[in-house]
């Protein structure tokens, strides 16, 4: 039999190519899942972080996705940065490169969910830091370990884990870098649910679903407001078309027909 042609995705422009390290799909309308394979625990690699850089910016651009979900395959979630690699050559380290942007410093504008699957550490866990919501397995566990390598987590999660958990805590985390579990992480607010293993990616992409439905342009000026850099995409969200779209549909008591967001 002829081998079996692989379906073009349903984008309007083509991904960046992931040899290395991810593997995308596409669970639901509008919906990326971002799956980090790298046996056994997803260390990421200078060619790795590179497909993430890419990834997230196409993401960021492509018209018909609106929300995307991180897990990993394997036993882990991700234990970050190959300390291997960086320890044979120094000057690989990404935080060498400028025009590098990874999950864990990315602004962007559209919103990610972290499925935590398993161990989250180092720059790992930075990248949980930075998504906008986070499901975790219930045996998962969470670590900035790199003091203890006489490393500093430089990866963006420091500033924003002190917003989301406070300075104690966060100073917790980064200056013992002891495990803490995902319940520890649901009571501290850094989780917002913690289930089975086997039930992380469904519960992310029931989140998905929710985001997914609504107006592109809602979704890019929410994150914003969030984030606290709501000025430019408020402006344009109140001249746009799915503000007039959306408010006639309310008073026609009909469903939206959403139009291409130019945020």
């Amino acid at each position: 039999m002829p081998p079996t042609e692989t379906p073009p995705p349903p984008t309007e422009t083509l991904p960046p190519p992931t040899p290395e390290f991810l593997r995308l799909s596409y669970p639901a309308p509008r919906v990326l899942l971002v799956r980090m394979d790298q046996p056994p625990m997803n260390d990421m690699s200078t060619a790795a972080q590179w497909e993430m850089d890419a990834v997230w910016k196409w993401f960021d651009r492509e018209p018909s996705l609106s929300v995307a979900i991180i897990t990993g395959s394997n036993a882990a979630f991700s234990v970050g940065v190959d300390l291997e690699e960086w320890n044979a050559d120094p000057t690989r380290r990404m935080g060498n490169a400028p025009a590098f942007m990874p999950l864990s410093r990315r602004l962007g504008k559209k919103p990610v969910i972290a499925a935590v699957n398993g161990v989250a550490s180092g720059a790992g866990f930075e990248l949980v830091v930075n998504c906008d919501i986070v499901v975790a397995g219930e045996e998962s566990l969470f670590a900035l370990p790199e003091i203890k390598r006489g490393v500093a987590a430089i990866g963006g999660a420091l500033p924003r884990l002190s917003r989301s958990i406070g300075l104690q805590r966060a100073s917790e985390l980064a200056l013992t870098g002891r495990n803490v579990k995902a319940q520890e992480m649901f009571l501290w607010g850094l989780v917002n649910r913690v289930v089975a293993k086997k039930q992380v990616v469904d519960s992310a992409i029931i989140y998905a679903n929710m985001i997914a439905r609504n107006s592109l342009d809602a979704i890019i000026c929410t994150r914003a407001a969030v984030e606290w850099t709501l000025e430019k995409e408020s402006a344009e969200l109140q001249r746009g078309e799915n503000i007039l779209e959306g408010l006639k549909a309310f008073a026609e008591k009909r469903e939206p027909q959403r139009k291409r967001s130019k945020l």
